[in-house]
């Protein structure tokens, strides 16, 4: 297990993300911060954190669950949890961000247009991530990332949450998901 981003660096790099997204639109008018079930969430209300303190303006934050839009679903999925969307405000004419947190193939994220145009029709939808690791199968690609490098197929990236904030850890593909108090 080797460590990506400790908190203070993810932190930085959200920061940085929130600092790119503001300039970016010139402000945070019609912004909405989107972070897709489960891991996304975190970084989503990280990432909206930042950019309330940056600008002095709460942008409003919704989640999507992608369950159902997953192109593997029927087959993958024998006993599927599905967790609640929710969406605050209407969807349309909206500048959406939509939030993860690794971006891989892309799969997820095309899931989770499918699912966010079930709202609406947005004016424009970026990505934010906190680490991309490369290795896309769709034409996919984040607007904002924390970090960026490419992982051979046999590792995975796995983002823990703990009370000092987000961490992301490199290990072997079939290894156990590591609890955040083993964290280094």
């Amino acid at each position: 297990m080797q460590l990506l981003l400790d908190p203070e660096s993810s932190a930085r790099g959200l920061r940085r993300m929130a600092g790119e997204i503001i300039e970016r639109h010139h402000g945070t008018a019609e912004l909405l911060l989107v972070g897709i079930r489960r891991g996304g969430v975190a970084v989503a209300e990280a990432l909206g954190h930042w950019i309330n303190e940056l600008e002095g303006q709460r942008v409003p934050l919704g989640t999507v669950d992608i369950t159902l839009y997953r192109d593997d679903a029927a087959t993958a999925l024998p006993n599927p949890r599905i967790g609640p969307s929710e969406i605050p405000v209407p969807i349309a004419g909206r500048r959406v961000i939509l939030v993860d947190d690794v971006l891989y193939s892309g799969r997820t994220v095309r899931a989770a247009l499918d699912a966010l145009l079930d709202y609406g029709r947005p004016r424009t939808v970026e990505l934010a991530v906190l680490v991309d690791r490369g290795g896309r199968e769709l034409p996919i690609f984040a607007s904002y990332a924390a970090k960026s490098l490419e992982v051979p197929a046999d590792q995975r990236v796995d983002v823990l949450t703990d009370a000092t904030g987000l961490r992301a850890v490199l290990q072997a593909a079939g290894a156990p998901s590591v609890p955040p108090s083993a964290m280094p």
